[in-house]
């Protein structure tokens, strides 16, 4: 634990930023089972703000392994830490002005609902709803048929649970949406909390 620090306010406010930007700041949730769509539906949305003059970014689970939470394996006790650290850096950034969205399978409420309260933008918590069934039927990366050999341990869905979003503030149901219908719907939640316009 850090001991002897201040945190040092920037000369720039949420509201200036805001004011230049013309959108305000949020985390946009992105939870699902993987294979589900998470990233695919963040970048389809990510793509539509871009082409709206809209300054966001995606943290997607997997580039963030690769650097800033290479050091985490995939155990409760990793996943929690892998959220804590993803919630501090999408703070950091909405604190910069931008719309972040964050693909993580998430799988815990308790830790979906801590990240919630450490936002210090508003939070928008998007539940990529996707059956099981589909998930592994896709599998892009063969991990559900590594975890049902056994190969992969605590794996979400299989050997892990996935508790679902109880109230998101946007729930995509994947088996009857593509992924423009998807993103459209992400867009939509975001001009009706007057994010953008």
């Amino acid at each position: 634990m850090s001991t002897n620090i201040v945190w040092h306010q920037a000369s720039v406010s949420t509201a200036e930023r805001t004011a230049q930007k013309g959108h305000a700041s949020c985390v946009l949730w992105y939870t699902g089972l993987s294979g589900s769509g998470k990233s695919t539906i963040a970048n389809a949305v990510d793509r539509k703000l871009y082409e709206r003059g809209c300054h966001s970014y995606v943290l997607d689970g997997d580039n963030v392994r690769h650097g800033l939470n290479k050091d985490l394996g995939f155990d409760d006790v990793s996943r929690v830490e892998n959220i804590r650290r993803i919630t501090e850096v999408a703070n950091l950034m909405t604190d910069a002005g931008l719309i972040v969205g964050t693909a993580f399978i998430s799988p815990f409420l308790v830790d979906r609902e801590q990240a919630r309260q450490l936002a210090v933008a508003k939070f928008v918590e998007v539940f990529v709803d996707t059956p099981l069934g589909i998930c592994e039927q896709r599998d892009p990366k063969g991990l559900y048929k590594k975890a049902r050999a056994g190969d992969i341990p605590h794996f979400t869905g299989i050997s892990s649970p996935y508790e679902p979003p109880v109230m998101p503030e946007v729930h995509l149901r994947t088996a009857s949406l593509n992924v423009e219908e998807a993103a459209e719907q992400v867009i939509q939640a975001l001009i009706e909390k007057d994010i953008i316009s």
